[in-house]
């Protein structure tokens, strides 16, 4: 028997779809709090010494958790090409805009504090508060492009081709769901850099970080569960019909899908993944509940199960959509027909197994050498080695 048949392809296609959300999860618990933080920034620090304690609390961990967006786009580049053909094509200039905030975020870090300039140092904060809002805001958008149905389609021979003018690959994105998707997902990462700010700052920038993080956090609830009612009835969903083979070769043209009622329909066939939406309309409420009480770690591990609870549940509901096709359903990619191959998606996964404990392992090593709070003192105190 070849190693790699050890592992069937349908269990490989599903263990590869569960790390592609691990990634993407792994990418909001953690670069979730830094754009957070620097959407809250003008709001939270009324003075140069307030911001930057509020910069110091995510300076020295930003560049590495930023890896998780690099890992992201990695597997979806190694395990999913057509998906990443598409997203990457069809999402191009949104694509464009987060790159250009998430270039700008490394400079403003590195030269804000270069001179003793009142207008330049404010420049530089209102550069992180767009290098925070604008990626949180449009990856919610995004995300709500692909609940409603993207417009490309496959030729015979598997080009992809995505509808509508250049300029339509950013306006047309821009629709009143996927705007909602994006206040739940901007409101969702302001409650944890709120949570953050409150666990690594304190004084004046923590009080206001719990006052903000707590109504962000209201309106993560309320837009979510909003977002969920207009998933039940006025978003229509997506299914395979007829007979599939789970295992077979990834062309999307060998799939039959049509379009269905909605997208909740997954709730009753798999009522487990009830959990999901739950977890995150629970931890949101938690999280508010804890800003306004003042407590500190429990309110960052409640703000992460209302961000792991949003995320999971779409996925899990689309389940096995990845990215359906508004104009042309049969050419949706799902996890059973747009994978990589079998040999890829073991090599990977091995591969996988052993650098993703060390990740973790230095990951938090690092969290623990950096534990404690941000001082306005220890800013001054060293305010040549500190952003």
């Amino acid at each position: 028997m070849i190693l790699h048949e050890l592992i069937s392809y349908e269990l490989l296609r599903v263990i590869w779809w569960g790390l592609l959300g691990v990634l993407l999860i792994g990418f909001a618990l953690t670069d979730g709090f830094d754009m957070g933080v620097g959407a809250l920034l003008p709001f939270v620090g009324k003075t140069d010494i307030e911001r930057r304690v509020a910069i110091n609390t995510v300076g020295p961990v930003w560049e590495g958790n930023q890896v998780w967006f690099i890992l992201g786009g990695g597997a979806i580049f190694a395990a999913w090409p057509p998906l990443y053909a598409v997203s990457f094509s069809g999402f191009y200039l949104a694509m464009f805009v987060v790159l250009a905030a998430f270039i700008v975020r490394p400079v403003a870090f590195k030269y804000r504090s270069k001179r003793d300039n009142p207008q330049w140092r404010t420049a530089w904060d209102w550069a992180l508060f767009a290098s925070g809002a604008i990626p949180a805001l449009l990856f919610g958008v995004a995300v709500g492009n692909v609940i409603q149905g993207v417009p490309f389609h496959f030729t015979e021979d598997l080009r992809s081709i995505y509808e509508g003018a250049w300029y339509a690959k950013f306006i047309g994105l821009l629709d009143p769901f996927s705007l909602l998707a994006g206040v739940v997902s901007l409101s969702m990462l302001v409650m944890h850099g709120g949570a953050w700010l409150t666990l690594k700052a304190e004084g004046a920038v923590q009080q206001r970080a719990r006052t903000i993080g707590s109504v962000a956090a209201l309106v993560a609830v309320v837009a979510y569960a909003l977002a969920g009612v207009w998933m039940a009835f006025g978003i229509e969903g997506y299914r395979i019909v007829g007979d599939y083979v789970t295992g077979g070769p990834s062309n999307p043209l060998y799939f039959n899908v049509e379009k269905t009622a909605t997208w909740l329909s997954a709730y009753s066939d798999r009522p487990w993944i009830v959990i999901a939406p739950a977890m995150g309309i629970i931890g949101g409420l938690l999280t508010f509940l804890g800003l306004r009480a003042g407590r500190e770690v429990s309110t960052l591990l409640f703000s992460k199960m209302a961000i792991l609870g949003v995320i999971s549940s779409v996925g899990l509901t689309m389940f096995p959509f990845i990215m359906p096709s508004s104009s042309d359903p049969q050419s949706s990619l799902t996890v059973w027909n747009s994978s990589s191959s079998h040999l890829t998606l073991f090599i990977m996964l091995v591969v996988t197994a052993i650098f993703m404990p060390l990740i973790l392992i230095y990951t938090a090593w690092v969290y623990k050498v950096l534990w404690g709070k941000v001082t306005a003192a220890s800013v001054t105190d060293n305010s040549h080695s500190v952003y």
